[in-house]
């Protein structure tokens, strides 16, 4: 400080001009926490933002602008909004929805979606109404892929054939060296997962081997050591704060 007090004016004139200098430079761009953070995003969305943690979910992915990604079973898109976000205007994403997903609860995630991109409210967002054994490579090609809080109803309810089914599909619509995030409540082997809409995180990965992925990670960013896994997951208290994995499967390259 007193070196500059001291100095020559054409010193300070120097000086001043690195202060300009520096003061014009661009402002940084806002993070992604910052994005989904603002009040353009519905507030319902944000509320569960602390439970879903969906930037930190989104970096552990590897997800990125100007990626092409699809969200299956999207139902009232969550995190088709999220992703929007995340690859920006010059990614892409496509919800996924089968049919009985839309026509669950009288229709609320068909209102929730239609509301959600009314008005060209996320242009880099398309829908795709099709149902999972019906995808394949003409629906398009992919960087990404996730799905939250599905893949214990498609394991559980159609069995462990028809799940490797599906994932060799999902992993056949993913460029080589694609990402596909799985979101799912975790559960145990002695208790009834189907009833309690859990899977065991073994079977996911089981499956996605048998179908072909390689299974790069597995965070504990959703983890809830309280959750004793023997409680539904809509149990009163419980609702969205289940003990939940999140796996980061790779379509192997060439």
């Amino acid at each position: 400080m007193l070196l500059v007090a001291c100095s020559s004016d054409n010193n300070d004139t120097e000086a001043t001009g690195a202060s300009n200098s520096e003061t014009s430079k661009p402002a940084s761009a806002p993070s992604l926490r910052e994005r989904l953070a603002d009040s353009a995003r519905p507030q319902a969305d944000r509320d569960r933002d602390a439970g879903r943690k969906p930037a930190e979910v989104i970096e552990f992915l590897g997800i990125e602008p100007g990626m092409a990604v699809i969200d299956l079973i999207a139902a009232g898109g969550y995190y088709t909004e999220v992703l929007a976000i995340s690859v920006g205007p010059e990614g892409r994403v496509v919800a996924q929805n089968p049919d009985a997903v839309l026509k669950m609860r009288d229709g609320v995630n068909e209102t929730a979606l239609t509301e959600r991109l009314a008005g060209n409210r996320l242009p880099n967002v398309s829908r795709l109404n099709k149902e999972l054994k019906d995808l394949s490579i003409a629906d398009g090609q992919f960087d990404a892929a996730i799905t939250a809080l599905n893949f214990h109803d498609i394991y559980n309810s159609a069995g462990p054939e028809a799940a490797v089914s599906v994932l060799t599909t999902v992993r056949s619509m993913l460029k080589p060296g694609g990402v596909f995030g799985i979101i799912d409540h975790a559960g145990i082997g002695s208790e009834d997962n189907a009833a309690l809409h859990r899977i065991e995180k073994a079977r996911v990965i089981e499956t996605a081997e048998a179908a072909g992925f390689v299974v790069e990670g597995d965070s504990k960013l959703l983890a809830n050591p309280n959750d004793d896994h023997r409680q539904g997951v809509f149990s009163e208290g419980l609702r969205g704060n289940t003990d939940r994995f999140v796996l980061k499967l790779r379509n192997p390259l060439p």
